[in-house]
């Protein structure tokens, strides 16, 4: 299903080096043909110091085409660039890894830096060699002697730009080599970078648009929108990532970054959605119930830009309660989610959730059903369906209003009506909360008009 695949949406917004696993993928999926897909790898890896690899996919596309001098030329620049650049971050690194210096280093960069340039005379352009090694061993595929060095610099650099663009550098170092609970805490600092509005787009990414340099909210849009990308790498390999994923990208700032400028992402947030459903934290299984309320609303609103067979199955689902749609859309889901970079793993969970989903929403408007009609809707065999139904209510709180009539195959539901003090706390929740956080919204937007408000009839009178 082609026509459903998101790679070539979501290269734009990653690395270069992100986009390798993605093209790899594709690879083996075989949902393009692979002569294209080897042909993107090449264009993409020729740019790069990775001039082996490179020379490896030329030779795979043109086997009886001897390989271009060039190769040979960039490798000899490659290893003098290394040597030169080495040389100059050496020098600073054996003084910050010397045991004392580590010791007498504070919190205060400035502090720091000055330490370092009376005892050891250790200036501001040594420090940045650090930064231009690590991005160096980045480019030609050292990710953890970059990430070493960048880290390194941006303990010690005062230079806001640079040290954002580490931070971004040292993300992607971690996700390629998979260091996933580094990477989460990486990602983490590189979020309140972004939300505190400092200039925080990947400066060594050739695709980041320049456009929004002028405009701090554009550049702060921008680089959420980065960051939503790059974040599935981490929060589909990280354990606890999918919960991670819904609290991210549900806060108002990332949902209304989804809506304005990345509405595709809403699979992915879908998914996430669906995968934690069925948990055995009662805690998380009532955020999560609210999430997913949520989720579908965004979708309704958003379905004229992205629609998919995932997010159309929870549309169907829960606004159409059209459960002969759900089912199709679910066998479409199932195919997109198995072809899917970072879902791939998934697929099992995925559909284990979804079924739950829909006998929860069946069950919940329906009093007798028939066991045989809701194996059908769940993609399952009549004995398959059994077997699933009885474990569901042995596994969740339906077991108290559901029996099972075996004699004559039906499942009956008798549930006592909710109490209206319930019904009132329910409408309710969370009021309190958006009223906050609305009054918080009017407060900023005045803050903000005030000082044109005071600067205007100065440039009346100038007028």
């Amino acid at each position: 299903m082609a026509e459903y695949d998101l790679t070539k949406t979501i290269i734009p917004y990653c690395d270069r080096h992100l986009v390798f696993p993605l093209l790899a993928h594709l690879t083996e999926s075989e949902i393009f043909p692979v002569e294209q897909v080897q042909t993107a790898q090449y264009e993409l890896a020729k740019e790069t110091n990775m001039v082996d690899y490179a020379v490896s996919l030329f030779q795979q596309l043109h086997p009886d085409q001897e390989v271009p001098a060039e190769f040979a030329e960039k490798r000899e620049k490659a290893v003098s660039t290394h040597e030169r650049l080495q040389q100059e971050a050496q020098a600073v690194l054996d003084v910050i890894e010397n045991p004392e210096v580590a010791q007498s280093l504070r919190q205060d960069k400035n502090q720091n830096l000055q330490f370092l340039r009376d005892h050891y005379n250790v200036t501001l352009d040594q420090i940045t060699a650090l930064y231009n090694f690590g991005k160096f061993q980045y480019s030609y595929g050292n990710y953890s002697g970059a990430a070493d060095y960048l880290y390194h610099f941006r303990v010690l650099s005062t230079d806001p730009d640079l040290t954002i663009s580490a931070h971004w550098g040292k993300l992607a170092c971690d996700i390629l080599t998979g260091k996933w609970d580094v990477a989460l805490e990486e990602l983490n600092s590189l979020r309140e970078a972004i939300d505190s509005r400092a200039p925080s787009m990947p400066q060594f990414s050739s695709s980041t648009p320049s456009s929004s340099a002028a405009d701090p909210a554009l550049a702060q849009l921008h680089s959420r929108t980065w960051l939503l990308h790059w974040s599935l790498f981490v929060y589909f390999n990280h354990p606890q990532g999918r919960t991670l994923l819904l609290e991210t990208f549900l806060s108002p700032t990332y949902l209304n970054t989804i809506q304005t400028s990345c509405p595709w992402i809403l699979r992915y947030l879908a998914t996430a959605a669906v995968l934690s459903r069925k948990s055995a934290s009662g805690a998380l299984s009532s955020r999560v119930r609210h999430s997913i309320r949520e989720i579908v609303k965004v979708i309704q609103m958003e379905e004229y830009q992205y629609q998919d067979p995932v997010t159309q199955f929870l549309k169907e689902l829960y606004v159409e309660f059209d459960f002969e749609a759900a089912q199709k859309e679910l066998g479409k889901a199932e195919t997109i989610v198995a072809n899917d970079f970072f879902l791939g793993e998934f697929r099992e969970d995925f559909m284990d959730n979804a079924r739950y989903l829909i006998s929860e929403a069946y069950c919940r408007i329906h009093q007798r059903i028939d066991i045989g009609d809701l194996s059908e809707r769940l993609n399952l065999s009549r004995d398959e369906g059994e077997k699933w139904i009885v474990n569901l209510i042995r596994e969740t709180r339906m077991g108290a209003d559901a029996k099972i009539d075996l004699e004559k195959n039906v499942i009956e539901i008798n549930r006592p009506p909710l109490p209206i003090y319930q019904s009132v706390i329910e409408k309710t929740r969370g009021l309190a909360f958006r009223t906050q956080a609305l009054g918080a919204a009017m407060s900023r937007t005045q803050q903000t008009l005030a000082p044109q408000e005071v600067t205007q009839p100065s440039a009346v009178e100038a007028q």
